[in-house]
């Protein structure tokens, strides 16, 4: 079983991601703190943290995936995969968005905002990923060798290849 040639660029999306959540965790925190105190605060870490998770947990999925790759049941084990986890990810960020609602320690514009500014790094770092990373237009494919086409040829009953 080989590696598909998206497993390097997600893993360096997923680790990017993972320094961009970090930063944005402290300059979040400090801006969240300095804006509406500690409750400020945590709603910015709450925030960063909630969309870290499930931005992580598409590529994580992908990742899982992948592992089947050569399985003649790739495909359909691909799609589930990833539909499943999008699924699954649409629930649980209801749920946590309806047990966060009324809380009373939440500061709900610096939630919105620290849950933004998250997403939309996390898909400026998937785009410079995407941009930086060299992959060659047509991947994982595998053509023929010659001794293949040599067999192809070379058929049993065929009156039109060359006969050995």
């Amino acid at each position: 079983m080989s590696d598909l040639s998206s497993t390097p660029l997600l893993r360096t999306a997923l680790v990017w991601s993972g320094i961009v959540t970090l930063v944005l965790a402290v300059v979040g925190g400090v801006v969240g703190l300095i804006v509406a105190g500690t409750s400020g605060l945590w709603s910015a870490l709450v925030a960063v943290l909630m969309a870290a998770v499930f931005l992580a947990f598409t590529i994580v999925s992908i990742l899982i995936a992948n592992r089947f790759y050569g399985d003649p049941l790739f495909v359909p084990i691909f799609f589930g995969a990833v539909m499943g986890g999008w699924i699954l990810k649409f629930v649980v960020f209801l749920i946590v968005m309806f047990l966060l609602r009324d809380q009373p320690w939440l500061a709900p514009m610096v939630f919105l905002v620290a849950l933004v500014a998250s997403i939309v790094a996390s898909l400026i770092v998937d785009v410079v990923v995407m941009m930086r990373m060299r992959m060659t237009t047509v991947s994982d494919a595998t053509l023929p060798t010659a001794a293949e086409v040599e067999e192809g040829e070379r058929r049993p009953g065929d009156s039109t290849g060359p006969q050995a």
